[in-house]
């Protein structure tokens, strides 16, 4: 356990308290996922009574630095709203790192040549904030996957999306049913914003109906869904299951769905939403994992009162999307040789991951990835295997940022740009980590 007088943690009351956690982040001294003492011990080591420590654990816990689940006790987030230097996961030379769900850079067009033969034109203030073009374009592929709705807005990527979706419905408070496991980055992001994670246990098909109508039960006004290359699974949505959630999303009809559909067409599957016929909704589309990380673009689309109120706070802020960048990824959304490069990724990553699978099959190991760029291997000791196979050259993600309560324990492995040699290695690798463990429970 960790506790703060050797951070030089002073303080007089909960409001300082909580300024010194934060402090301390900032200055790197306290780290993302560190674990914290009892609230008792804290409150020893600082000089404040259990009382205002614990006023300022609360303070702490409603801004998403601090983060308390059953059985896992108390932490610092994993990616807690503080600026501050985010300490990777350690690198050794020649070590393969297949922890951090990036794209094949070899399978990304280029976008120097789409910048020399895309017209820029200067754009000033009082234009659109979507460039008409591109936003028709998008409603046309949405449309295509029986996402409905009218012209969507542009905004900075799906998270970007996803937190003007949820200032402009949601409250700090309100609960959100969310995939467990599920997007570490998401989780931060709705705890910053003071809301309760409500966890859905999800399989290879998504979200289990049951757990949705529990959550919805136990108060989620709102529930994010990925339809498809869920991170980390890989889980995807068939249209059984779609339909079934869509169902008991009928029974409630004020929930507020959000779908993202950070992947987009590489995913390596079809889409079934579950966004039809709900009042309150809303859909992100990324191009970052296709056409690359740094266009920071998605498209978002919704029911015009959820559109309506993005677009008034981006009025407020700032304004719109550079229109060079839509610019350029409505040209590279018209280029037949760009299409040709997105097609050839989604049955390149689709070929990687099938066979990683079959390579872990082949030693015993259950694993799920039925599409998107990750592998979940679920293990019994994260920190364990993740070292061993560290000292082997394999730099993998440890489950628990992933991770809310009750769901086991596991690693992701990003197998965007894992060989098939590589792949059969690694899965050899894991299978010598893993036999103790496995040998222990034949026994």
């Amino acid at each position: 356990m960790t506790d703060l007088k050797q951070y030089r943690i002073t303080a007089s009351t909960a409001a300082e308290l909580v300024d010194g956690v934060e402090s301390a982040l900032a200055r790197g001294e306290l780290a993302p996922g560190q674990r914290l003492a009892s609230v008792r011990r804290l409150a020893l080591e600082v000089g404040l009574s259990p009382v205002t420590v614990a006023a300022a654990i609360a303070e702490l816990r409603r801004r998403g630095v601090v983060v308390t689940e059953p059985r896992r006790g108390m932490r610092i987030g994993e990616r807690p709203p503080i600026g501050a230097a985010r300490a990777a996961l350690p690198v050794p030379p020649g070590a393969r790192n297949l922890s951090l769900g990036n794209p094949d850079p070899q399978l990304l067009p280029d976008i120097s040549l789409a910048l020399a033969y895309t017209q820029l034109p200067v754009r000033l203030y009082g234009e659109p904030a979507a460039l008409p073009e591109l936003a028709e374009l998008a409603r046309e592929q949405l449309s295509a996957d029986a996402i409905p709705g009218e012209l969507p807005c542009i905004v900075s990527g799906a998270l970007d999306g996803i937190e003007r979706v949820i200032e402009a419905h949601l409250h700090p408070g309100d609960r959100v049913a969310v995939e467990n496991p599920g997007y570490a980055a998401l989780f931060d992001l709705l705890r910053a914003h003071g809301l309760v994670l409500e966890p859905v246990a999800i399989d290879e098909r998504g979200m289990r109906p049951e757990e949705l109508r529990a959550a919805l039960h136990r108060g989620a006004s709102a529930a994010i869904v990925t339809p498809r290359g869920q991170n980390p699974t890989g889980a995807a949505l068939d249209a059984r299951r779609a339909a079934q959630l869509r169902s008991v999303l009928a029974g409630a009809p004020q929930t507020l769905v959000i779908e993202d559909d950070h992947l987009g067409p590489i995913a390596g599957s079809e889409l079934h939403t579950t966004v039809t016929a709900m009042q309150r909704w809303a859909a992100t589309r990324s191009v970052a994992k296709a056409l690359g990380p740094d266009l920071r673009l998605a498209v978002l689309a919704g029911d015009p009162q959820t559109l309506a109120r993005v677009q008034g706070r981006q009025q407020c802020g700032p304004g719109w999307v550079s229109h060079i960048l839509q610019r350029l990824v409505l040209g590279m959304w018209r280029d037949p040789a760009v299409l040709a490069r997105i097609e050839r990724a989604r049955t390149t990553y689709a070929s990687r991951r099938e066979h990683f699978l079959g390579a872990l099959d082949e030693h015993g190991i259950g694993a799920t990835g039925p599409s998107g760029l990750n592998v979940w291997v679920p293990v019994e000791d994260e920190t364990g295997v993740v070292g061993a196979l560290l000292q082997r050259g394999w730099v993998v993600a440890p489950g628990a940022p992933f991770r809310l309560a009750a769901s086991p324990a596991a690693i992701r492995v990003t197998i965007a740009t894992l060989a098939e040699q590589e792949s059969t290695r690694l899965a050899a690798d894991l299978a010598d980590v893993l036999a103790p463990a496995r040998a222990s429970r034949a026994g």
